[in-house]
């Protein structure tokens, strides 16, 4: 579990309601996944239920440098169809920014390379050189990005997000298939490049867009009193 805020933020800062906030620098110059203790990093309260488990965590005013005291619930449900529902809660008593994913790994059973990626996204948002967006959304076609075809990852490294037309991808290699249903803006498709050892396996984090509190043209991560943040996730294995 990534939080409060997936992904990055551009040189740890952001501004809410004419108000600047400072956050770690995890990542220079950037702020990423949530802080030096980011939501990985926490203990949750975990309550069993009929093939499920909701997990719940209170994250106080202040931590990490975010404003307001965040409630949030996450739900991962069995279902009958060999898929995996992770829902999402959140409730704040001040105005603050929320970006919640889980950043689990796949692989299918080959090599990263030969995984078969298809996404419904017909733009992205293109980024610097630390991996932060430009503001910009650009045209999948004619790039590297375009997954709108299934076609194989091959050796490129991929560490960006996708800006998802329908709320769906599907992963596929050695015969099985990862269909991946959503209800957020973006899709965020890492190739394990830096793990250990590298590009082992492949994340698919769903997410709203990197540093989308400093880019009023993004879709809002601001949660406000009396707001509910819901997301739901669907991993469909077959």
């Amino acid at each position: 579990m990534i939080g409060r805020y997936a992904n990055r933020i551009a040189n740890g800062t952001f501004s809410l309601d004419g108000t600047a906030y400072r956050l770690p620098i995890t990542h220079p110059p950037n702020s990423l996944h949530g802080g030096t203790v980011g939501f990985d990093k926490l203990d949750w309260r975990a309550s069993p239920g009929d093939r499920s488990l909701r997990l719940e965590v209170t994250s106080p005013d202040g931590d990490q440098g975010y404003p307001g005291t965040l409630h949030v619930e996450v739900t991962y449900t069995v279902g009958d169809d060999d898929e995996l529902r992770i829902e999402y809660r959140a409730t704040t008593d001040a105005p603050t920014v929320v970006n919640l994913t889980n950043h689990l790994y796949w692989n299918l059973g080959a090599s990263v390379d030969e995984h078969v990626l298809q996404i419904d996204a017909s733009s992205y948002t293109p980024v610097d050189d630390t991996g932060v967006p430009t503001g910009e959304l650009e045209s999948v076609a004619g790039t590297r990005f375009d997954f709108l075809s299934p076609r194989a990852i091959g050796a490129e490294a991929y560490d960006q997000n996708f800006v998802l037309d329908g709320g769906r991808a599907t992963l596929s290699a050695a015969g099985r298939t990862l269909e991946l249903e959503t209800t957020e803006p973006g899709l965020q498709v890492y190739t394990g490049d830096k793990l250990d050892p590298p590009r082992t396996g492949i994340a698919l984090e769903t997410q709203h867009f990197p540093d989308s509190p400093n880019h009023p043209n993004f879709p809002s991560t601001v949660l406000r009193p009396g707001e509910t943040f819901a997301s739901t996730t669907v991993y469909r294995l077959g």
